[in-house]
This record gives structure tokens, sequence and C-alpha cells, in this order.
């Protein structure tokens, strides 16, 4: 997978870059693994907006992702890698022998005619799936599973990696992208590998319109709206109003802890996600 970067015509193209997209083999989705997708513009039920900046985009269909894989004993082939637009990472279209079609999260050199399969007793090779419990301490896994039979919920986006550190009777030791270290039960399944299309973070957009193609409307700082709208608003001049940087809610922006102390998933971490605090490195 590479960077391709076009001739300097305008100045979108001038800064902008495209991936290349050599790994994809088929252009239109499996019709059968398709189903609609709503969007909701940042809103809720009751038509508020929760989430701001969010609206408009192109239209797309959503791709039906087998994140659970619990289809033991069937051995299945790669079809196709294909591209999804609901997500950073590829993804592959498997045909199993009972001519069901799923489509998996795509592993970094997983080709076309590859045999993956899933369950207790599989080889760990790239594309499988099995329990933790089976799974040779030091390798690299991705779509893990928190509790077992939920379906995959940690790294599953492009170029993502775990490693898997240790193992202790029914519990073992992930250490995730982001530097966590987390104990999960030995029978959360994982998949073999890190993700593909890791040149997916150096992509440069180029131009606002691609920001807004993807479903994003423009940003606007809170310094430059009204005390009405925004705390951080109002003010002859340029002003901070002397208050840390926060919200429209208060909620702070900047190295506020905002997580609940009485969250049940504590006591699963070993050791915090490394994180920068007002300039410091906080392991």
């Amino acid at each position: 997978m590479g960077i391709r970067k076009y001739s300097p015509t305008t100045p979108g193209r001038r800064w902008g870059s495209v991936l290349d997209y050599s790994e994809i083999t088929k252009d239109k989705p499996e019709k059968s693994l398709l189903e609609p997708l709503r969007k909701s513009g940042g809103r809720n039920n009751l038509g508020r907006v929760t989430s701001r900046f969010r609206g408009g985009g192109n239209k797309r269909m959503y791709r039906v992702i087998d994140f659970k894989r619990r289809k033991d004993g069937v051995k299945g082939k790669v079809a196709a890698i294909e591209y999804d637009p609901n997500r950073s990472c590829f993804i592959a279209l498997i045909e199993y022998g009972d001519a069901e079609k799923r489509y998996i999260l795509a592993p970094l050199n997983l080709k076309v005619g590859a045999t993956i399969e899933s369950g207790e007793s599989v080889e760990p090779a790239i594309g499988n799936c099995m329990p933790m419990k089976g799974i040779p301490v030091g390798l690299t896994v991705h779509n893990i599973e928190m509790n077992p039979g939920q379906g995959g919920r940690l790294v599953r986006s492009a170029g993502g990696t775990a490693r898997l550190m240790a193992r202790e009777g029914e519990w073992a030791v992930v250490q995730l992208p982001s530097g966590e270290m987390r104990r999960l039960r030995a029978e959360c399944r994982a998949t073999i590998g890190q993700l593909g299309n890791l040149d997916h973070s150096n992509v440069s957009l180029g131009k606002a319109g691609k920001k807004r193609h993807r479903g994003r409307k423009p940003h606007v700082r809170g310094m430059v709206m009204n005390p009405v709208d925004h705390p951080m608003g109002g003010g002859e001049g340029r002003s901070k109003s002397n208050i840390h940087p926060q919200s429209p809610t208060g909620v702070l922006a900047k190295g506020g802890k905002t997580r609940n102390p009485r969250k049940t998933s504590n006591k699963w971490i070993i050791r915090r996600r490394r994180s920068v605090r007002y300039g410091q490195l906080v392991l």
C-alpha cells in the first residue's frame, strides 16, 4: 500500500494525497452483506445535537462484519479485499465451504486465495481466530473480545496491533496500542496478525471539502463565540476569559480527569495508557 500525490493543478491537489488502493481486489461490495445506514447528524432521538460538528457527507451502506468469528470447524477462502467507507481498515470477503459468505477485518499480508479458520485448536496463522488461551505468548493480535462470546471490541482500526504479554490460569494480559495493559479472560477470542492499511494516518486531505465528504462540519473555536454560546467566549479582543479550556458544557478539555472512578473495568487495568498532561509524560 502506498500514497499517491497528484500534480499541483489546484491548491487542494497540491497539499492533498490519496491511497493507491493497490491491495483492493474488488470494487463493488457483496449485496447480501449490505444494510442501510441512516445518518443522525449528531442528534439524539429528541432531535437535539449531542455531538457537535457532524452532518452531511456522502451516502454509504453498512457492511455487516463478522466480529464474533464463531464459525468453528469450517475453513474459509479469501475471495476479495475490499474498501469499507465505515472504517479505516480494509475488509476481506470470506467464502466458506458451506457456500456462506462473511466479511472480516483484513489483516496485513492476507492475500486472495488464502485459507482461514476459527476454533480452539487451529494453527496460529494470520487471519485465524482462536481463544487467547491457545495463542502463543508474544504474538500480535487484533479484534479482541472483552467478554467471551461478545465479539471483537478492541483493536479494530487501520494498523492496529496488540500483543499477548502473559497468561496466568484463566486470565491473559494484553498490551493495547495505547500502551495500556489489561487483563482479559483467556476464553476471549482474538485474531492473529496486525490490521492492514498502515498508511491511513499518513494521508493528507488537502482541502476542507474532503472533510465535509466524510460528514464532518467546520469546528468553530469557543474563544470566538459569544458568552451565551460558550464559557470561553466574549471579552474585548482575544481573551481566554481567565478559565481553563473547557467544552460548552463545562467539561475540562486539557488534562482534566473525566473517567468515572467507580467504573467496574478499572480493576482489570494493570497499567494505564501513556498520556501527556501539561507538557509532562504520564506513564
